[in-house]
């Protein structure tokens, strides 16, 4: 047991180890269950609790949450538009963000998937000095989708 002070009582009977926490007026904690015999500290749980609450708040807040954006295209889509969702994707990606491109298909464009393969590896290819292929081009139902992942 560790009293509130942070010195170590040793092995002490649970009655006793109650009685010192009320004196303190403070709670007995089981902080290592698992260990023979079990570890226990008297501390002011609330307290505790909030810090922890605290603690894990911050750490949210350092995170880095990675947005993905999605640009969609069909087999369809003129060499000119897809030159616009490039320049859009680069900005993108020197920003630090994923970009997901998606090619949907209609009707019998679906019997055809090698035109929207074709496509996004070579919107692969001109993006390559500023991002990694994360997921190469994959048919899923009625679109083919590429990830692309930032380089840092």
């Amino acid at each position: 047991m560790i009293d509130h002070e942070g010195t170590n009582h040793g092995v002490v009977p649970t009655n006793q180890a109650l009685q010192m926490a009320e004196e303190a007026e403070l709670d007995l904690v089981e902080v290592a269950p698992n260990a023979n015999p079990p570890v226990c500290r008297i501390m002011d749980y609330g307290k505790f609790a909030y810090e922890k609450t605290k603690r894990e708040r911050e750490a949210r807040k350092q995170q880095k949450q990675i947005e993905i954006k999605t640009l969609r295209l069909t087999p369809r889509t003129s060499d000119f538009h897809r030159d616009v969702y490039v320049n859009k994707a680069k900005k993108w990606l020197e920003e630090g963000k994923k970009v997901k491109f998606q090619v949907r298909f209609k009707a019998r464009e679906i019997t055809y998937p090698e035109i929207g393969q074709q496509t996004l590896e070579e919107i692969a290819e001109e993006l390559s000095d500023l991002a990694e292929v994360e997921q190469a081009p994959k048919l899923e139902g009625w679109s083919m989708t590429l990830l692309l992942n930032p380089t840092d």
